[in-house]
Formats: C-alpha cells, sequence, structure tokens
C-alpha cells in the first residue's frame, strides 16, 4: 500500500519564500538546456498580453456577433459574462501561470494533478485554432495585394469577376439610376469578396479545387508567424511593441471617417439600441459568452504561458484589470467603426440596416474595405488597414504558437531544449497546420471555417474548460488558497468576489449557459441560406469533443495508475504537487507536495523530474 499523502493541514501556499530571477536567454544549464527564459520587462508581458487578447476578435468577431444578434442587446449578455467569468478567470489563469512558472499543461498537472486534463484540452484547442485563425490572415494578405493597383477592384464592377448585377452605390449612380437598379443587386465589394477571393460555391458539398492563390498566401503567413515565434520571448517580446500598438493608429483614423459619413448615426443607433425580445435566443447568451472566452484567450493556455515568463512578485492582479478594460473598451469603439459605415451603406441601398451586409466572417472584409475606398489616397488606406488586420491576427496566433511551445518544452525540456530541437519541433507543428488548413482555402472552404470557428475554440469547449478550471480551483485547490497565493505575489488579496466567482457563479453562470443552448439547440445556419448538413455538425461535435474528452481520459489514467486504494488515490491527485513523473513502471506518481516545496525555481524542479 502506497504511503497516504500529507495532510493538508496548513496551506501549502502560504509560506512565504524568496523567488528567483530566471536566467537570461544567453545562458544554458549545466545540463546544456537552453534556459527558459523570461520578459526583459513589463512592457513586454502587457505588449504580449494585448496583442493576444486584442486582435480579430475586436475588431472583426465582436462586431459581426452583434449584427448577428440584434444589435446592441448584445452588450447585456456580454457585460454580464465579462464581470462573473471573463475577468475572473482572466486573473485565475494570468497567476497561476505567474506563481507555477509553468506552461498550461503542467501547471495544472502542478497545481491539481486530478485536472491535467485541462492543461491538455487547452493544446488541443490551440491546434484547432491554428489550422482556422489564421486562414483570416491569409484572406487579409490578398486583399493587401489588390491595394497597390491604380484602381481598387472592389470600388468599381469593371473586373473580369464582376456580373450584370454589380452596382456601385456611389452617390452619383444613387440619384440618377435609383429607379432603374436590377433586381438582386450586389456591391462591388461583395462580388469582389465571394467569386474573386473566395470563388465561393453554393454548398458545403462542393469544396472544389484549391484556390492556389489562396495557398500561397497562407503559405506566406505561415512562414512570417514561424520566424515570429522561432526564438520564444525573445522575438516576441520586441516584435509586440509594433504589432500591438500600431492597429489602434488605424482603428482610430477609421472611426473618424466613418463617424462623419452620412447614415453613420443609424447605424450607431442600431449598435447602441437593444431588442430585448433577443434575450430569449439562446444563441445570443452562447455568443456573448464565448466573444469573452474566445478575445480574452481564457481556455486556451496562452495566458498562464505569458504569466509563467514574468517575475514572481508582478502585480498581476493589477495587470488583469487594466488588461481587461484594454480589451473591451477596444471592442465596444471597433464596434462603432464597423456600424457608422454599415449606416452609410444602408443609406447607400435604401434598405434596412439588417439587411445590408450577409452575416458571416466576411462582414470584416465587406465592411472595412468599402471604407477606406471612399477616403482620399483609398490604396494608402487599405494598404494600412490589411497590415492592421495582419499585425492583429498575427499576434495571437504567435503568442498560441508560444503557448503551446511552453507547454511541450516545460513537459519535456530535456528532450526539446537542445540545440535546434525546439525550431524544427515548431516547424513541424507550422506545416501540418499548414497542410490541415488548405481545405479551407477551397471554393467551400468558408463554410468550412465557420463549422471550425462555432465547434472547435468556441461554443461548448470553451464553457466546458472553463467549468472545470473553476471547479479546480475553487473546490479542489481552494479558492482561498489561491487568493493567498496571490498576495503572497502582489501584496494583497483579490476582492472577495473572486472567490465567490470562482466557486459558484462562474461555473454556475457556464452551466445554464451550456444547457440553455442545449435544449434550443438548432443547425448552424452557414449564411447566404446554406444550413449545414448532418455530417457537417457531427464532425464540429468531433471537434469539440476531441480537446474535452481529454479531461476524464486523464482523469481515469491518473486514477489507474496512481498506486493506493481509490481513496488514497483521489487524495493524491487532489493534492498540489511541486514535480510531476512517470516511474520506471510507467506510474503516474505525485512525487513532492507543495507543502513540502523547496526555496527554489519550480521551473527549475519540474525540469528535473517531469521528464
Amino acid at each position: 500500500m502506497a504511503d497516504q499523502p500529507p495532510p493538508l493541514q496548513e496551506d501549502p501556499l502560504m509560506e512565504k519564500f524568496h523567488h528567483w530571477s530566471l536566467p537570461s536567454e544567453k545562458e544554458v544549464t549545466k545540463d546544456g538546456l537552453h534556459a527558459r527564459g523570461q520578459w526583459a520587462s513589463k512592457a513586454e508581458f502587457l505588449l504580449a498580453v494585448a496583442g493576444q487578447i486584442i486582435g480579430l476578435g475586436n475588431v472583426w468577431r465582436f462586431p459581426y456577433l452583434c449584427y448577428r444578434n440584434g444589435g446592441g442587446v448584445f452588450f447585456i449578455p456580454y457585460l454580464l459574462f465579462l464581470v462573473l467569468c471573463g475577468i475572473p478567470l482572466f486573473l485565475l489563469e494570468t497567476s497561476l501561470g505567474q506563481y507555477t512558472s509553468l506552461g498550461g499543461v503542467s501547471a495544472w498537472r502542478t497545481i491539481c494533478p486530478l485536472f491535467g486534463g485541462v492543461g491538455y484540452a487547452s493544446q488541443v484547442m490551440i491546434l484547432h485554432g491554428c489550422v482556422y485563425y489564421i486562414v483570416i490572415l491569409a484572406w487579409a494578405l490578398v486583399y493587401l495585394c489588390y491595394s497597390f493597383q491604380a484602381e481598387l477592384p472592389w470600388s468599381h464592377c469593371n473586373n473580369t469577376w464582376n456580373t450584370n448585377a454589380c452596382f456601385p452605390f456611389d452617390q452619383h449612380n444613387l440619384t440618377s439610376n435609383v429607379s432603374s437598379l436590377p433586381e438582386n443587386t450586389t456591391s462591388p465589394v461583395m462580388e469582389f469578396w465571394e467569386r474573386e477571393v473566395l470563388h465561393l460555391s453554393s454548398s458545403l458539398d462542393q469544396l472544389g479545387p484549391i484556390s492556389w492563390m489562396l495557398a500561397l498566401c497562407l503559405a506566406i503567413i505561415w512562414i512570417v508567424c514561424y520566424f515570429c515565434v522561432w526564438k520564444g520571448v525573445k522575438s516576441t517580446g520586441k516584435v509586440v511593441y509594433l504589432t500591438a500598438t500600431f492597429p489602434y493608429v488605424m482603428l482610430f483614423v477609421l472611426l473618424v471617417r466613418g463617424a462623419t459619413l452620412p447614415g453613420a448615426t443609424k447605424g450607431i443607433i442600431y449598435y447602441l439600441n437593444p431588442n430585448h425580445t433577443r434575450l430569449a435566443d439562446p444563441q445570443v447568451w452562447m455568443d456573448a459568452g464565448t466573444q469573452i472566452f474566445f478575445s480574452y484567450g481564457i481556455g486556451l493556455g496562452s495566458l498562464t504561458a505569458l504569466g509563467s515568463y514574468n517575475k514572481y512578485n508582478n502585480d498581476c492582479y493589477k495587470d488583469s484589470f487594466l488588461l481587461c478594460l484594454l480589451n473591451s473598451g477596444t471592442s465596444f469603439v471597433a464596434g462603432f467603426a464597423i456600424f457608422s459605415v454599415l449606416g452609410f451603406m444602408s443609406e447607400e441601398q435604401r434598405v434596412d440596416i439588417s439587411t445590408v451586409a450577409q452575416s458571416g466572417p466576411g462582414l470584416a472584409f465587406i465592411v472595412y474595405p468599402r471604407a477606406v475606398a471612399m477616403m482620399p489616397l483609398p490604396q494608402l488606406w487599405s494598404v494600412c488597414f490589411f497590415l492592421m488586420i495582419i499585425m492583429l491576427g498575427l499576434d495571437t496566433q504567435f503568442v498560441s504558437l508560444e503557448a503551446l511551445m511552453t507547454s511541450v518544452t516545460d513537459l519535456y525540456p530535456h528532450l526539446v531544449r537542445r540545440g535546434h530541437r525546439r525550431e524544427l519541433l515548431l516547424l513541424f507543428i507550422c506545416v501540418i497546420c499548414f497542410l490541415f488548413g488548405l481545405v479551407m482555402v477551397t471554393p467551400g472552404g468558408l463554410y468550412v471555417f465557420q463549422i471550425y470557428d462555432q465547434f472547435s475554440c468556441s461554443g461548448a469547449s470553451l464553457l466546458l474548460l472553463s467549468i472545470f478550471q473553476s471547479v479546480a480551483i475553487g473546490w479542489i485547490y481552494g479558492a482561498d488558497r489561491f487568493s493567498d497565493n496571490i498576495a503572497d505575489m502582489t501584496g494583497r488579496r483579490p476582492l472577495s468576489f473572486f472567490e465567490l466567482c470562482w466557486k459558484y457563479l462562474t461555473p454556475i453562470v457556464c452551466i445554464a449557459t451550456f444547457l440553455f443552448s442545449l435544449v434550443c439547440w438548432s443547425p448552424l445556419n452557414l449564411g447566404k441560406g446554406v444550413e449545414a448538413p448532418g455530417w457537417a455538425t457531427a464532425l464540429g461535435w468531433i471537434l469539440t469533443f476531441s480537446s474535452i474528452s481529454l479531461l476524464p481520459i486523464w482523469a481515469i489514467y491518473a486514477l489507474a495508475t496512481t498506486p493506493g486504494t481509490l481513496p488514497q488515490r483521489f487524495r493524491r491527485l487532489c493534492s498540489p504537487s511541486l514535480a510531476l513523473h512517470h516511474s520506471p513502471t510507467n506510474t503516474y506518481i505525485s512525487s513532492m507536495p507543495l507543502n513540502e516545496k523547496q526555496k527554489g525555481p519550480i521551473s527549475n524542479t519540474i525540469q528535473d523530474h517531469v521528464t
């Protein structure tokens, strides 16, 4: 019979101890391993997190969800999820990484071994996200290349791909030819998007051949992303100085331009005026919750990875509030920039604003190009705008990849952190994700993209993962203990409200939203009257369970391989441990409880024991 774990009579993390300064990136450990690394300054951490959470989810996904869910009514569930779920979980993940100095997988295996599957599930979701999220950047690169033409191709109907239904909708034509508009009139920007960029098919069953133009753009984006990540935080910390700040300049310019357009007031009113009847639609609540998790990077392990490169006494509590405020504020302002142009377009076409643009991922590629086409020097603004889109997406993409690499290197430091093995592993991951992403650069690729977006990294998967995170910290590890950890690092305890959220409010809200969506579930609408077939929906749920299933799989594996009686196994796996390793017989062992932890770097001990 295995020895029983030490009783947790005293909080193992209450004892304050002197922490360390991790070796610089240039140093090598005595075993010949490359040092793990650390942020060179606090600014690098803030900009890296800002670059991760402030991205396409703010300027593309958030306005799109507002548009799809009836405008301003979306703010009600959004703010509710922000207060009850977003900020508490953001603080939880960032603090967890900073305290353990470990990536997503090792941090969860250290703090609550039974819930180590949370870390593994998050890495699978990162892989799903890497496959489809970067496709948006390939679309943006196509627009960027076309922006260097003498006349923007989406500003007129004289292109080879335009149909007889194309109408430019400028003010002159609107006043002189409004009575002679052809039936089912479309705009040149819509036809450029659907007929030239996507070559959009009529259904998901018609995937068609690969668009080599899009495939080339996708490959270029992957190459750029690889070289942003290949040196770890040493390169990432420098790149974010540009990629995290430049987008705000362009967003401000587009906001000012949009506010001066005729009809902008109409769009802003639609944006702010809530339709309360939409609150009965479960999809509105589902979208609000997943938008919080998606744009904040919650559940993906990226916040834990970024926080793990902080100094131990960094004020992560204050940082979490500032970054959350910045994130949601950016989403709110970006909505004004989008809806002011929607109002202008509805006035141009003499239709209701709800029918101005086809709802779907292409909203930013329809509304924003139309906005820049009306500015002086449209080519200049178009280049700047799509560079902004690419920078926003690259931030999120390479931080997600960095989180994945951090988890792998923390699990197997003796295997990965030698020579150029990290760079080769990163190259392998990028190539595999690129090959899987080729299906989304076909004529039916947009529909596949929407299935990935709906099921893989959002929706049920993020909600369920957030529930398990809250339970692990709030009930297994202990919300009060975790608050003590934060106080030990920052010098002040979080508000009692956060303990209430971790134990009760966050899991209750997430469970209620998840069940509500299941009861009122309806087939996914892919846009343009295309409804997802049954096989596509089944594929979507497989994507969801490919990550979530790792939670029970890991728990069963850990229970089956831990020595002792069943109660002893539960006690061991619910007790935090400093180092986790596998014995020569491949038996899972919680080898060093945190109440016996050494006064040294947790990450260094993990290196010696986890592989």
